[in-house]
């Protein structure tokens, strides 16, 4: 019964890490306010929300494998495919905008150069859609949860 305190609990902090520095990331990444120091620190906040990803999807697979109510319960829920589902959504959606804060630093550094407003709209609104659609999984997450979306 700790195990599966303690699992939950890192899944839920994962999680909260994910969500909190994703919308940092979507606040900070506006036209009106881009400057050096908000290069440097897009590339800071989106590191510490791609660390959160990874420990949400490594935590989530400790609660299937190690959790009371065992692999084969979660894996054949569909609920669970939905969720891993949306989960790589969002995580194929901070693909591009991680490589674009990288590629403006090196630009800033290179050339002194700040992102065209394009470049920054583009990056705000993937951050923007990958944060809506974390706000679904925990519906999944609940009725799962209560057993829903059972194969069997």
């Amino acid at each position: 019964m700790t195990l599966e305190a303690l699992l939950s609990y890192a899944h839920i902090l994962a999680i909260l890490t994910a969500v909190v520095f994703v919308s940092s990331e979507t606040a900070l990444c506006r036209i009106e306010w881009m400057n050096e120091r908000v290069v440097e620190r897009l590339v800071t906040v989106n590191r510490i929300y791609l660390a959160g990803l990874v420990l949400v999807l490594v935590s989530g697979l400790a609660r299937i494998a190690w959790g009371m109510k065992g692999a084969d319960w979660y894996w054949g829920n569909g609920l669970l495919h939905l969720k891993l589902g949306l989960f790589l959504v969002v995580c194929v959606l901070a693909i591009k905008p991680a490589a674009s804060y990288r590629r403006w630093r090196r630009q800033l550094h290179e050339t002194g150069a700040l992102p065209d407003e394009v470049q920054i709209r583009q990056a705000r609104r993937q951050g923007m859609v990958a944060a809506h659609l974390i706000a679904i999984i925990p519906l999944a997450a609940v009725f799962l949860a209560r057993g829903y979306g059972s194969f069997r």
